[in-house]
């Protein structure tokens, strides 16, 4: 008989990983953000038990956004409730809202504000978050 473990909460404690978006694509950093939160980077992941971790991303304004993904069509439209706004001027005024939102709409939607609340976004390379040790997360 086949008898695989599944852990429970107690068996793992939360890390904090902070993750560096400078000259990195928002298609990558988003994906690798919302893996780190939901825990599937762990041995012993299983979608029915809550593993994910804690995310600090840095250098959001440094973050690469390339001439295709601002001039495309489906991008250009892009307007997260203000009329009359593109994703580069987005990018330009509030960079850790396109972050979030993506990062937001890869999450399962059951479980979505839960893990997005271990989120936390800094323009820069500075953060109030040292108290909690966070690991540098290592990506290709």
């Amino acid at each position: 008989m086949n008898e695989t473990f599944i852990s429970v909460s107690k068996y793992n404690s939360k890390k904090w990983y902070i993750v560096d978006a400078s000259d990195k694509p928002l298609g990558r950093v988003a994906t690798i953000i919302a893996t780190i939160l939901q825990g599937k980077h762990k041995v012993d992941y299983h979608p029915s038990m809550d593993i994910g971790d804690y995310v600090i991303v840095i250098n959001a304004q440094a973050m690469h956004l390339d001439s295709w993904t601002i001039g495309h069509p489906k991008y250009r439209a892009y307007s997260p409730g203000r009329p009359g706004s593109s994703l580069k001027l987005i990018f330009e005024k509030i960079p850790k809202r396109i972050i979030e939102s993506s990062v937001k709409n890869m999450l399962p939607n059951g479980l979505r504000q839960k893990f997005y609340k271990r989120l936390r976004v800094y323009n820069n390379s500075q953060h109030p978050h040292e108290s909690q040790k966070p690991i540098p997360f290592k990506w290709n």
